[in-house]
């Protein structure tokens, strides 16, 4: 394994470390925390890495790994990566806190992978070699403000490659739908019903639902399970778990009634969908 870093744990808010694991296996490694948050980019090559479940990570696949996380490399074949370590409680949380969500979603129980499009790539490779250059160098008021702008343009990378699209139905300039559109966002993993999403934003669930149809055309429900199928199709595709496992991480306690609902939504049951999608790299 040949590894680069820039930047201490613990040494300002961010460190930036380049990663290339040139052997073609390797034996599992033991389970991890880490005191930082933590975002890895794969480049190349392919892995499969253990976070509450199994996930086949490739090029353009981003690990989310929040403070004190367990985690753990079980094989890696050529894999190449960039790695981005965040001292959240060190980051401005006015200006940077909502682009923290992924962490907060991956608490929750959200999969720890995200797949960034392809065109985003070389875009979000370029922030961290910069990032990299930045964290290396000494730091000075002018460069604390560079690294902080680096870190929003690469987290805003990794919101936007979510699949829950709230973000783009809040643009209907309502506050009402956007404070909805979030609560569901960061909950929609949990047993949640409109009534707790009338109860979040203060409103009745009447006002709610009228205001959400209006604005997106769908209902807060659908917008629950517009987010519970979205986090399962990814759970499917990069994770070995059981469909009763999946189902109970994204919200429902009866597989049969989960395997229902994402029928309606997809057209096909979970396990044909995995078996379409899912990636050919090898099963630990």
């Amino acid at each position: 394994m040949n590894r680069t870093s820039t930047g201490i744990p613990g040494h300002g808010a961010a460190f930036v470390a380049h990663r290339a694991v040139a052997c073609s296996k390797q034996a599992p490694s033991q389970p991890v925390t880490h005191e930082y948050a933590a975002l890895c980019f794969y480049t190349g090559g392919s892995a499969i890495v253990e976070q509450r479940g199994r996930h086949t990570l490739g090029a353009g696949d981003v690990l989310v790994v929040p403070a004190g996380e367990p985690h753990r490399v079980h094989t890696a074949e050529n894999a190449e990566l960039w790695g981005l370590g965040l001292c959240v409680p060190c980051l401005p949380s006015r200006e940077l806190g909502p682009l923290l969500a992924p962490f907060e979603r991956v608490r929750s129980g959200a999969s720890a992978v995200i797949t960034v499009p392809a065109d985003r790539h070389e875009h979000l490779l370029s922030l961290f070699r910069e990032l990299g250059r930045e964290t290396s160098a000494p730091q000075s008021p002018a460069g604390s403000l560079v690294v902080q702008s680096l870190v929003a343009l690469v987290l805003a990378e990794v919101v936007r490659a979510q699949p829950f699209p709230a973000a783009d139905a809040a643009a209907s300039g309502s506050p009402l739908v956007a404070e909805a559109l979030d609560y569901i966002e960061k909950h929609c993993m949990q047993p949640i019903s409109l009534a707790d999403v009338a109860a979040a934003v203060r409103r009745s669930p009447a006002h709610v639902t009228t205001a959400l149809r209006r604005a997106t055309g769908k209902t807060a429900v659908e917008w629950i399970t517009a987010g519970r199928v979205a986090e399962a199709e990814r759970l499917l595709v990069t994770s070995d778990e059981r469909i009763d496992i999946i189902a109970e991480r994204v919200g429902y306690a009866d597989p049969t009634h989960f395997i229902r609902v994402f029928r309606r939504a997809r057209g096909t049951t979970p396990a044909a969908f995995r078996t379409a999608h899912r990636r050919g790299a090898p099963r630990g």
